[in-house]
């Protein structure tokens, strides 16, 4: 069985992926010829630009938002997510010759659909003879253009995921780490969903995650995240942690609408207040620990993260859980994922050796700079491991929410059994570790 989340969907090997696409496989193009109206719903908010630069490698402090965001007001059919696509374009690009523009369906994943909109417009040469259209057709199994800005990529949210991510603080998130180059333009709201920037790469495996300049990149980007992004100014950041799995335990009902999963999940999960109260347990420990509270990414999956080999950097996507929490928490539930997408493999959970490299250049750029000593590694090491076990907790509880309320084709009842298992797997080695200054 393959086990999913967030926008982590099957790679079919393409070299060039874009934002918000980069774990996704392409399904049949379409290309549609109809032309609709303009739409003039578009409202303009905040300044009145049109930056569609790609983001640096190396940003150092917040800069001006510039980009101008366009809130259209459609609901896309989850079913018919192409022509509702289209109806956003007349709006965002009201210059593209629809004709002209290709739509590229994505494998649906477990949380939202997306779909790729590629505007192709043909050039022709002529001579003294003919003129030829010199319009090629595609690159790496997407649309060729000339243009990163000329891709448009809309993203439908799934039904009800509303209940698990505010998407209020998603859009501002969005925005935010725009400023801090952090992440691609948003062109457009609507009422379920968003358009934004086209970003190539391909994403991490649990092969080339384990490949030095790769991971190096990643830990580096993480710490310069946790270090410069501040959304709260001179106020008191609070770590989202505790306040979000209190909302999951919440949306868990006492009892399942369906009787199968109901039994299926009496006994190791319900009734929930026992898995509230090892929670409450768990967390008062972690704690202790004192990790430091940043801004973090929450749900950095190898498959929300994009590398582009010609810039040499690597992009981090999917913001809907960005928040302030403990670092060692984002920390720990990236190293919790290395046990990749196709299958779930916690042998993959990667070893002492490579951790405390990993985590000695995150620290040298968290820190900024390049004398790390070694207390400070192993201090980092127990605090990423035993909040590791949290990130395992907190995707049993999201689990458990999804398979409750999402219509999407997925087994989130034994993802929720795979988390807790590891969870519990690993709880006593994982808290016995220990520091001492």
């Amino acid at each position: 069985m393959r086990f999913i989340m967030g926008s982590e969907t099957e790679i079919n090997g393409y070299d060039e992926i874009p934002y918000g696409v980069a774990s996704l496989q392409p399904s049949n193009m379409n290309i549609y010829n109809s032309n609709l109206p303009l739409s003039s719903n578009g409202v303009c908010f905040n300044n009145n630009s049109d930056d569609h630069s790609t983001i640096s490698s190396s940003p150092v402090t917040a800069v001006t938002a510039t980009d101008c965001v366009s809130y259209v007001p459609v609901c896309i059919n989850e079913n018919d997510v192409i022509e509702g696509a289209k109806q956003i374009l007349t709006t965002i690009r009201s210059h593209w010759d629809l004709k002209f523009v290709q739509f590229k369906n994505f494998t649906d994943g477990i949380t939202n659909k997306l779909i790729g909109c590629f505007y192709n417009p043909p050039t022709f040469y002529c001579n003294k003879i003919a003129c030829t259209n010199t319009n090629s057709n595609t690159v790496n199994g997407y649309p060729d253009v000339d243009d990163l800005n000329n891709v448009v990529l809309i993203r439908v949210y799934g039904n009800k995921t509303d209940l698990l991510i505010d998407r209020e603080k998603e859009i501002e998130n969005i925005k935010l780490l725009h400023s801090y180059q952090f992440a691609p333009s948003l062109y457009a709201t609507f009422k379920n969903g968003l358009a934004y920037e086209f970003v190539p790469g391909i994403t991490l495996n649990p092969d080339n995650v384990l490949q030095p300049e790769l991971w190096s990149l990643v830990a580096t980007r993480m710490a310069e995240m946790h270090r410069i992004v501040d959304a709260k100014g001179s106020s008191k950041p609070m770590p989202m942690l505790l306040k979000k799995m209190e909302r999951f335990f919440a949306l868990v009902p006492n009892r399942f609408s369906n009787a199968q999963l109901q039994k299926r999940l009496e006994g190791t999960f319900l009734p929930v207040e026992r898995m509230r109260q090892e929670f409450a347990q768990l967390y008062k420990r972690l704690e202790t620990l004192n990790s430091p509270v940043v801004f973090s990414h929450n749900d950095l999956l190898l498959g929300n993260i994009v590398y582009t080999q010609n810039l040499q950097k690597v992009t981090f996507i999917d913001y809907e859980y960005a928040d302030y929490n403990f670092q060692a928490f984002d920390v720990g539930n990236h190293f919790a994922e290395f046990a990749g997408v196709d299958t779930v493999d916690y042998t993959r959970y990667p070893n002492r050796e490579f951790q405390l490299k990993w985590l000695r250049v995150y620290l040298e750029n968290y820190l900024q700079k390049t004398d790390i000593t070694v207390d400070e590694i192993e201090c980092l090491y127990v605090q990423v491991n035993q909040f590791a076990l949290a990130a395992h907790f907190f995707w049993t509880i999201w689990s458990l929410v999804q398979a409750e309320y999402s219509t999407i084709d997925f087994d989130y009842a034994e993802y929720a059994f795979l988390r807790y298992q590891e969870y519990l797997a690993k709880k006593d080695e994982f808290l016995a570790l220990n520091y001492q200054n």
